[in-house]
């Protein structure tokens, strides 16, 4: 392995949209949402630790998943831990990791990647991130593995990348919003879009140095507490002054910004997970188009269902179809998989009784 390789394995996510399994005292990261017997940020740390040593795998989280990350993680030591103390979107906390790898090894080239999202093909996974670590070794570039599209997705932002650049690794045109669904056809018709999955690859001196380009403000508050950084005093001073960063993700911090910006498309199958439907895509399915996870069923006239629980009780079921039905110690939800969107408007609706 790659002394020089790292990763930033982001965990500090609520998962609203997973309600009422997620919640935030244990988000969805932390839940074995797959049924496979092991939990979201376990699998995408044991797919990164392929090529990866252990120690260089760094996990942003927030303050209250400290003794979760540890409990799930055994592996890890508390200083590979970095506890964001406020909720700042993703570009401070890079900004934060990055320099803290930057301190401890200027040779550094790392992957940025989310805790909780679904990849099948590992080993294409792993090729694929060698490749980037092997680009931003050599240029001064910011990466992203981008998705192919497999439908015209209004969820997800979208990668332009130059139709006539023949290279492998392509030159970004630009990053384009969550389209409408007109456009989102029209960006799969022009075969040069990929979703953004969230995944970044780029040398610690690449993206400390955009950094200091497009956000010098940012970029300067943290200055004033690298000397304290894997130190005793890093934690005061993290503690003091990140609320003080502005609340920005990445892609408007920097990649938005930047001129040296390439992507990857990616030859493994990707699901970020992100609702209920999503999950249900990727799961085992009955001869009705059911997905059941943890639960013992009744199934007579349903199909197209996801049917979760963790009370220990026969579900029965009859006529319902695309419905998400998620059965737990505390709630009951039974709810269109059509609307699961508002399911986030429905958990701020239900922490006020």
């Amino acid at each position: 392995m790659d002394k020089n390789y790292y990763a930033i394995l982001m965990a500090g996510g609520v998962g609203s949209r997973f309600w009422p399994v997620s919640t935030t005292d244990l988000p969805k990261q932390f839940h074995d949402m797959l049924g496979s017997g092991d939990t979201l940020i376990q699998k995408t740390f044991s797919r990164l630790s392929k090529i990866i040593p252990t120690e260089n795998i760094l996990i942003l989280t927030n303050e209250r998943y400290n003794n979760l990350v540890l409990e799930q993680l055994p592996m890890v030591k508390q200083e590979q831990i970095l506890l964001e103390p406020a909720m700042r979107n993703t570009a401070p906390c890079i900004l934060y990791a990055s320099l803290k790898i930057q301190k401890k090894n200027p040779n550094a080239v790392m992957v940025v990647a989310p805790s909780d999202h679904w990849i099948e093909d590992e080993a294409a996974f792993s090729r694929d991130l060698e490749q980037c670590f092997t680009f931003c070794q050599q240029q001064n570039a910011l990466m992203t593995l981008g998705i192919q599209p497999t439908f015209p997705n209004t969820g997800f932002g979208y990668i332009e990348f130059d139709k006539a650049d023949a290279n492998p690794i392509k030159k970004v045109n630009q990053f384009r919003e969550k389209p409408d669904y007109e456009t989102a056809k029209s960006f799969l018709e022009a075969g040069n879009f990929l979703w953004n999955g969230g995944i970044f690859i780029w040398s610690v001196a690449s993206i400390t140095e955009a950094f200091e380009e497009f956000q010098p403000q940012m970029n300067a508050l943290f200055q004033q507490g690298l000397k304290s950084f894997n130190t005793e005093k890093e934690k005061q001073f993290i503690h003091t002054n990140y609320e003080k960063t502005a609340n920005v993700s990445i892609d408007y911090a920097v990649m938005e910004k930047a001129k040296n910006v390439y992507v990857l498309p990616a030859t493994f199958d990707w699901n970020d997970l992100g609702t209920w439907g999503s999950l249900h895509d990727k799961l085992d399915k009955d001869d009705n188009n059911n997905t059941v996870v943890n639960a013992t069923v009744i199934l007579e006239n349903a199909s197209n269902n996801i049917i979760r629980s963790e009370a220990k009780k026969l579900v029965v079921i009859d006529g319902l179809d695309d419905y998400i039905i998620v059965d737990n110690e505390n709630v009951l939800m039974i709810y269109p998989k059509s609307k699961e969107q508002d399911i986030k408007r429905i958990t701020a609706l239900a922490s006020k009784l």
